[in-house]
């Protein structure tokens, strides 16, 4: 994939909150400030190349001696290299390496996970297992192994995206363990070591997982600070062509949120214009506070759509489902014995039961949801009032900013506390997201009141330990 160049215009826009309010002894140190929050906040690709100086200045309107001051701060941090006779490129100091995962890791006791953005089963779960165990008998007689699922879940399925006026077919539909074995099981049937994936940017951390453990590159796009943007998405996708292209567009991970109709029918046509297979995850369709997302449409077999009752009902009922073209669904199917043998048949069942039965413990739960969030973003701002938290459309979760980059420290400070997060690098790719935090909004109000109180507490042994230079020479960002 060819490296992204940066827009010189579109670049101004970014910074149209920055100001170079004095001289330029003064203006380069808050321009090279500015520009690292961009970087930082992954609103600027990574090895994205940079206009020329002289471009530059003349889009912010400063001399070519503060623009060229600015950049060499930006080197000298490790926030922007330069190759000879290629330009000046952006990127991140080297940090720790791996990713770690606050999923995996054994529970202590009094701790509590802000890291996890899952609900407990309701009451209706038991009774929808008691219901698939007396239907089990029926299926005992066969090998129980399946490729695409059983039959009354597939039809259950189909039947939901009709409802929301998509024309499906059960043949259309392959259940899987969960849609993150979706996701795997399309990049290992439809994409090579190698390939280059398109990916918004932040995005669901698995999801980041899952390709780079395929042999796959993520190519991330960066999100704007509200909704998608589409021309450089569809830029993207002509310049790079990738193989395949993975959205969150409906009640996003981690921001929360959605994409309009329109959007995904451009995304859609640039996709099928490249030769590129389109995976739009909606795991999270069913968990909006308002109005509903727009409803899923045909927009061609190059579009994939991976649903989820994990997320709505429970996570420990880990069946999900793939939505695609007859020729994908076998591709899926000539690969997927390497990786498993299908899913647990009571699982199925238990799945189709509550996909054709009563939606009203839905509708109580996207209330709870919608309570705690409010009840979470409130106590946020009563406590840390330089906090910045936006009500999302709908989901799971909070995606936090912080006053500096330091989510992985307080990631850490909050865990000997007794509360473990997710910090913003989780969701990103080479360390990108030091500014945020996600924090999901699943605990009951008393728990998440005390986590707010406990990070709080964690951010001011942080500041405290901060060098004083360090605080007083902040300069002016974003």
């Amino acid at each position: 994939m060819n490296a992204p160049i940066v827009n010189p215009v579109a670049l101004t826009r970014q910074l149209n909150e920055w100001r170079a309010a004095h001289g330029d002894d003064a203006a380069y140190r808050s321009l090279a400030e500015a520009l690292k929050r961009l970087v930082l906040d992954g609103r600027l690709p990574l090895d994205a190349k940079l206009p020329g100086e002289r471009r530059l200045a003349e889009a912010l309107g400063l001399s070519r001696i503060t623009i060229s001051a600015a950049l060499d701060r930006l080197r000298a941090d490790g926030f922007v290299v330069s190759r000879v006779g290629s330009g000046s490129f952006t990127a991140l100091p080297p940090g720790p390496a791996g990713r770690r995962d606050p999923l995996h890791h054994r529970e202590a006791s009094g701790l509590i996970d802000m890291a996890t953005a899952v609900m407990p089963a309701g009451a209706h779960l038991h009774a929808a297992y008691a219901q698939a165990l007396a239907s089990l008998p029926l299926h005992l007689p066969g090998h129980g192994y399946g490729p695409v699922g059983v039959q009354s879940l597939r039809d259950a399925v189909a039947g939901d995206y009709e409802r929301m006026g998509l024309q499906t077919t059960a043949d259309q539909i392959v259940v899987t363990a969960g849609a993150q074995n979706a996701l795997a099981l399309l990049l290992r049937s439809l994409a090579r070591p190698g390939d280059a994936v398109l990916i918004d940017h932040p995005t669901f951390h698995h999801a980041i997982d899952a390709i780079v453990r395929a042999g796959l590159r993520p190519a991330p796009v960066a999100l704007p600070a509200e909704g998608w943007d589409i021309d450089a998405l569809t830029a993207a996708i002509e310049r790079a062509r990738p193989r395949l292209i993975y959205l969150i567009g409906t009640h996003h991970n981690p921001t929360g949120r959605v994409m309009t109709a329109e959007q995904e029918a451009a995304i859609a046509a640039a996709a099928r214009r490249a030769g590129s297979t389109l995976i739009l995850d909606e795991t999270l369709r069913e968990l909006g506070f308002d109005a509903p997302p727009p409803p899923p449409r045909d927009l061609g077999d190059h579009v994939i759509r991976l649903g989820s009752a994990s997320k709505s009902w429970w996570g420990g009922l880990r069946i999900g489902w793939l939505r695609a073209a007859p020729t994908v669904v076998e591709a899926v199917v000539r690969s997927r014995a390497s990786m498993d043998l299908g899913v647990p048949i009571i699982e199925q069942l238990a799945a189709a039961t509550l996909l054709s039965g009563d939606r009203a413990p839905l509708a109580e739960r996207r209330g709870q949801l919608a309570a705690r969030e409010a009840h979470l973003r409130t106590r946020l701002a009563a406590v840390s009032p330089d906090w910045e938290a936006h009500r999302p459309a709908g989901g799971l979760s909070l995606w936090v900013g912080l006053p500096r980059p330091a989510s992985e420290a307080l990631a850490e400070a909050a865990g000997r506390l007794g509360v473990r997060i997710a910090p913003g690098t989780r969701f990103g790719v080479g360390g990108a997201f030091q500014r945020f935090v996600r924090l999901p909004f699943t605990l009951p109000e008393a728990d998440l009141e005390q986590a707010v109180d406990r990070l709080a507490e964690a951010w001011a042994t942080l500041d405290r330990k901060r060098p004083r230079a360090a605080r007083r020479d902040e300069g002016v960002v974003l």
